[in-house]
């Protein structure tokens, strides 16, 4: 690869910095971490996603739990940069004019990655498309196609546009940017000179694509009824023309495989719909899952399709706490341009490992006793949870029986918790989970002090992973695909207690990176019944971490040092993209 031959990068959500509200959670945090470390290591990304002028949500939640939520009000001049450059889509045989908004990431030596944001919001459009990229999973199928279709096609004709013609791969962050498969093979029709697509196109966009899927849950892959993609054909000839290799019976949920092609028998129209992953799968030369773990979830799932994995990772400067930053520039110099040297931390002596994860906690204790007077102590056992609030995360665990937690905290040691999160605004079940947690917390006071911190975003992100003493993460295997907060934790010495998913599977050496939950599951098996991992999750507590933490200093440091030395050198998107340079780029 040359500065004259890009690999473009595209994602319905990028975290690009706080303030900018362009994503709901870890699929987006893993994007901005993966153009953040392409700009360190100097690889010629280019980033697309769409503008989301009112972001995802501003969450309220009231005295009870209750949450609300309302647009994210931004200035969009104060952080991009509008470029000239215009292209359009056909959107129901409307044409619809597309602009770019450019942020720059900027690596370690000064090596810049540019990203894209799309935006409809513009005057020759009618008033309702101009509103087709302001909210990040907002709306019905409608809303939700119009976006991918904006995203994918209208994405790869502003990469044109803008004067990008040397792109030698095309990465897509999961299959909502599957689409833009769809116009580059209109572009390989047209420089043929054909008026149809054949073999020789769809081999020279395979060879050009790869597809990064996300999920283990069949739920989650973007569907959509084909009556509805039918309204698109303007743009979607070739899905209209290949409708077997991407459909599947929505109210059966069965696959069945023939060859490289996706069918179902005797299928009822209303019951086709358009599989946005099927799209990609087919498309592409490379794809993989999120951890190892994933990775053969995914073959099961897509049994006839070679899918490797590349384990997640974070951006290590990004993620790691200020007084943290200091100690590492002082003990581990160069530690940002190469994250492995953090194995180095080994020789940091255990005062001042300890003293430095001191200033992290208070400074997020502070934080926490000024909105929401909980009166936090920083001599007490931290215990933090923040995720995207989904059942199968089950924030609740630690509240399966609260009078053991109560006994737990008087008689083996005090503890104080420390939780955040958004559920989706439709996301009833999710809702009902936040005010579970509100009511456990009031019933667990004056013993236990439990605080909910409102607006999970990536600068409260950072604040949680380095204060709290340990990370907690209760995933249902095997529902986990990856996740990233326990190793931002890792970053900041914070060792995991976390059930055996995603990937913790790779990262968990008990006792010296943190302890697991429970047990790893068989990809299809369910756990409905819940009280054994509870049960582990207590008696970890019980015997092991509360015990350590209060009485054996040393034996705690130890899992703080290996979460350091292990995990954090390891689990970085440094490795990753590097990983991701040498298996799919070159």
């Amino acid at each position: 690869m040359t500065p004259n031959h890009f690999i473009a990068y595209f994602s319905m959500e990028i975290a690009l910095e706080p303030d900018i509200p362009t994503y709901s959670g870890g699929l987006g945090v893993l994007a901005g971490d993966t153009i953040r470390s392409a700009a360190d290591l100097k690889v010629p990304l280019v980033a697309f996603s769409l503008l989301h002028r009112k972001g995802y949500f501003y969450q309220h939640l009231d005295p009870q739990g209750n949450q609300t939520e309302e647009p994210v009000v931004w200035a969009v001049n104060d952080f991009l940069t509008e470029m000239e450059s215009r292209a359009q889509v056909v959107i129901e045989g409307r044409e619809v004019l597309l602009r770019a908004w450019k942020y720059e990431v900027k690596g370690v030596s000064g090596f810049v990655v540019p990203v894209y944001l799309v935006d409809t919001d513009l005057p020759e459009n009618s008033d309702w498309d101009r509103r087709l990229t302001d909210h990040l999973y907002g709306g019905d199928d409608w809303y939700r196609l119009c976006q991918e279709i904006v995203l994918g096609i209208g994405g790869v004709r502003l990469l044109r546009a803008l004067g990008y013609r040397q792109v030698n791969r095309f990465h897509m962050n999961e299959g909502h940017a599957a689409f833009l498969t769809i116009e580059l093979l209109n572009e390989e029709v047209e420089k043929n000179g054909k008026s149809v697509i054949g073999q020789k196109e769809i081999e020279a966009v395979r060879e050009k694509c790869i597809f990064t899927t996300h999920t283990p849950v069949p739920a989650g892959h973007d569907q959509f009824p084909l009556e509805l993609v039918e309204k698109m054909t303007d743009n979607l000839q070739y899905v209209m023309d290949h409708q077997d290799m991407f459909a599947v019976d929505v109210q059966q949920h069965i696959f069945q495989y023939k060859g490289d092609f996706v069918r179902m028998p005797e299928l009822a129209p209303q019951g086709v719909r358009l599989n946005m992953t099927y799209l990609a799968l087919n498309l592409s030369n490379y794809v993989n899952g999120v951890a190892k773990k994933h990775g053969e979830v995914s073959r099961l799932m897509f049994a006839d399709y070679p899918i490797d994995a590349i384990t997640n990772g974070v951006h290590a400067a990004t993620w790691t706490t200020e007084p943290m930053q200091v100690l590492f520039d002082r003990h581990i110099p160069g530690w940002r341009e190469d994250n492995f040297s953090l194995r180095y931390v080994l020789n940091i002596p255990a005062a001042e490992l300890w003293d430095t994860h001191q200033k992290a906690k208070q400074e997020l204790l502070s934080y926490v006793n000024h909105q929401t007077n909980a009166g936090m102590d920083k001599d007490v056992l931290t215990l933090g949870f923040a995720r995207r609030v989904a059942t199968y995360k089950r924030a609740d665990l630690l509240f399966s029986d609260l009078e053991r937690l109560r006994r737990l905290a008087r008689e083996v040691g005090p503890l104080q918790l420390i939780y955040a999160g958004k559920a989706h605004p439709r996301d009833t079940h999710g809702k009902d989970l936040i005010r579970r947690i509100f009511q456990a917390g009031q019933a667990l006071s004056p013993d236990i002090k439990v605080a909910y911190l409102a607006n999970y975003d990536t600068w409260l992100g950072r604040l949680l992973t380095g204060g709290v003493d340990v990370w907690l993460n209760t995933p249902q295997p095997p529902n986990e695909a990856s996740g990233t907060s326990g190793m931002k934790a890792a970053m900041n010495g914070v060792p995991s207690l976390s059930s055996l998913d995603g990937w913790w599977l790779e990262g968990c050496i008990e006792n010296f990176t943190g302890w697991s939950i429970g047990s790893p599951v068989v990809h299809g098996t369910e756990r409905h019944d819940c009280a054994e991992d509870a049960d582990c999750l207590y008696t970890k507590l019980e015997k092991i971490i509360v015990p350590r933490y209060y009485q054996d200093r040393e034996g705690f440091l130890q899992a703080m040092y290996g979460a350091i030395a292990i995990n954090g050198a390891f689990f970085n998107t440094q490795r990753m993209v590097q990983q991701y340079v040498v298996k799919a780029y070159l």
